[in-house]
């Protein structure tokens, strides 16, 4: 685990410092930061807007007596892609859009959910039921 998160401190950085520059090299610095600032902040909105649906797809799916699992899922995407977006930087705000985003969410939903697979089928999550 502490390897993992070493690697992304290290090397998160280092790429979002690398599209810093490239973008710059094209558009300029100005027009850079303007853009890293605008990206930011429509992510922002695209979130919150996204956050609404999925907790009232959520609240629909309680409401009718049925268990929000997929929602749940989409609303832990909206919520890793809102940080993402938050980080200064075009990789993670790329990568945020795609997880905020209707069309592109299910890519990132299916890879949770195998995820999750993974470490329910090797014991490391347990699931208790009242």
């Amino acid at each position: 685990m502490w390897k993992w998160l070493l690697a992304v401190i290290i090397i998160v950085p280092a790429v979002e410092i690398y599209g810093f520059d490239w973008v710059a090299s094209r558009v300029g610095g100005g027009n850079t930061f303007l853009l890293a600032i605008l990206t930011s902040a429509i992510g922002m909105l695209m979130m919150r807007f996204e956050g609404r649906k999925v907790l009232e797809d959520s609240r629909a799916r309680m409401n009718s007596g049925q268990v929000p699992g997929r929602s749940l899922v989409d609303g832990l995407c909206v919520f890793i892609g809102g940080i993402l977006l938050v980080i200064p930087g075009f990789v993670t705000d790329i990568i945020g859009f795609t997880m905020v985003f209707p069309l592109t969410r299910p890519l990132y939903r299916f890879l949770i959910l195998k995820w999750l697979e993974r470490k329910m089928k090797k014991g490391n999550i347990t699931i208790h039921r009242r």
